[in-house]
This record gives structure tokens, C-alpha cells and sequence, in this order.
């Protein structure tokens, strides 16, 4: 004769399968979400402003998308788009890229270790020649680890 299964068999045949409920996160995660969608662009734009709109928009110029880039080493070396520059042939070679196209900007790129007199001579060196604009590109962010130079006498 066959035994009837004991309580304790019915049970263990009848265990209930653990599974996770994921609806309660799912349910904070769109909560978060909507709270930021709301909440950023308000954070990002500041003061609500009206900015006026122009009829007539320029057209792209090769100036805007191409600068010349003059850069002058620690040394004094000066580049002009990566090609060595006499001091001497500097304003002449500048004027000629200016005649060749007036709307060219121009980005300077100086040495930390360059005094400020010489970068800011050929800032207006760059000047008095006509250039539209002219930039000073500049690291995102300084390094502590080069030491300041010392102050000299010029």
C-alpha cells in the first residue's frame, strides 16, 4: 500500500517561487526622471530673456572657421601655423595674409614662460595690422605643476 504524502511533502511540492517585484523601482526611477526633466532646464537657463533676431544673417566666411594661428615659444621662436617665423618677417608675412583675406581671424597662442610685454606686443602688432578678431587660446585649466616664472626686469 502506498503511504498518503505527509504535510510536510505537500508543502515542499508547493513552494512559492521567489521572483522580485520590480514595479516599486521601476516607479521611482520614472518619478527621478521627471523631476530632472523638469527641474535642469530651469536650472541651465537662468534669467528668462527674449534675444533679438537680425533679418539679414551673414554668410559663413572662411575666417570664422579657418584662423591663422600664430604661436611664440619660451625661446622667442615665433610659428605661424606651425612654420618657423623670422621676428624680422613677421609684420610683412601677417600683412600678406591679411591682404590675401581681410575677414581672417587670428588666434594667439603664447608660452606660459613668455612675458607678458612681448604676447602683448604682437597682440598689437595683430591689431594695427586690421585683423577682425583676434583670440588667445589658453588651457581649460592651469597647471600647478610648472612654477610661475619669476618677475624680470625688461
Amino acid at each position: 500500500m502506498s503511504k498518503a504524502p505527509s504535510r510536510r511533502e505537500k508543502r515542499a511540492g508547493k513552494r512559492p517561487v521567489p521572483a522580485m517585484n520590480v514595479t516599486p523601482l521601476v516607479d521611482v526611477v520614472l518619478v527621478l526622471l521627471i523631476i530632472f526633466m523638469v527641474v535642469i532646464p530651469a536650472m541651465e537657463s537662468g534669467a528668462r530673456i527674449e534675444l533679438p533676431s537680425i533679418l539679414n544673417v551673414d554668410e559663413e566666411v572662411k575666417g570664422r572657421v579657418d584662423p591663422l594661428t600664430l604661436s611664440l615659444q619660451a625661446d622667442g621662436q615665433l610659428f605661424l601655423d606651425k612654420e618657423p617665423l623670422a621676428r624680422d618677417a613677421l609684420e610683412t608675412r601677417l600683412e600678406a595674409e591679411h591682404e590675401a583675406d581681410v575677414m581672417r581671424r587670428v588666434v594667439l597662442r603664447a608660452d606660459r614662460g613668455v612675458h607678458y610685454d612681448d604676447a602683448r606686443q604682437l597682440f598689437s602688432t595683430l591689431q594695427n595690422i586690421g585683423f577682425p578678431g583676434i583670440s588667445l587660446q589658453v588651457n581649460e585649466r592651469g597647471g600647478a605643476s610648472a612654477p610661475a616664472p619669476a618677475a624680470a626686469a625688461h
